[in-house]
């Protein structure tokens, strides 16, 4: 980094079981298959497919019960499905939006549906978390 220059960071925070993903200015943004993506939102292979993943390179997922813009997972689910939060000041970028959740929290989604990480994926590249549900939990695609 150049003396006088700041570049943006990228900061993830455990905070109560959920990720939060701060947003940094769109010249610093990572992009790729995804195209323009907040902070810390990687796209990557994991299983021989394409996924979006979390700045700890975990597989995020997308539940078949939500509706484009809202979440209906709450609760014991967010327990076991941590969102993927957005810091309170974040802004939507091309196909990434940022919902405000049933307990007034903020949530990126993706093409308008919420993310989430899988609990019991253990490290980076898991994608145990895929069909989950009768098939209602799936990966999250570039």
């Amino acid at each position: 980094m150049r003396h006088g220059q700041m570049f943006g960071a990228a900061l993830a925070i455990v905070f109560g079981g959920a990720f939060v993903v701060s947003q940094v200015p769109a010249g610093a943004q990572g992009s790729g298959a995804a195209g323009q993506m907040p902070a810390g939102v990687h796209a990557m292979q994991a299983g021989g497919k394409s996924v979006l993943a979390s700045g700890q390179m975990m597989t995020l997922y997308t539940f078949a019960k939500d509706q484009p813009g809202v979440s209906n997972c709450n609760d014991n689910c967010a327990k076991n499905w941590p969102p993927l939060m957005a810091a309170a000041d974040a802004k939507p970028m091309g196909d990434w939006t940022v919902i405000t959740r049933m307990d007034g929290t903020k949530q990126w989604a993706y093409k308008g549906l919420p993310l989430y990480l899988w609990a019991k994926d253990a490290k980076p590249g898991d994608t145990t978390g895929d069909g989950m549900g009768n098939g209602a939990w799936k990966i999250a695609a570039p």
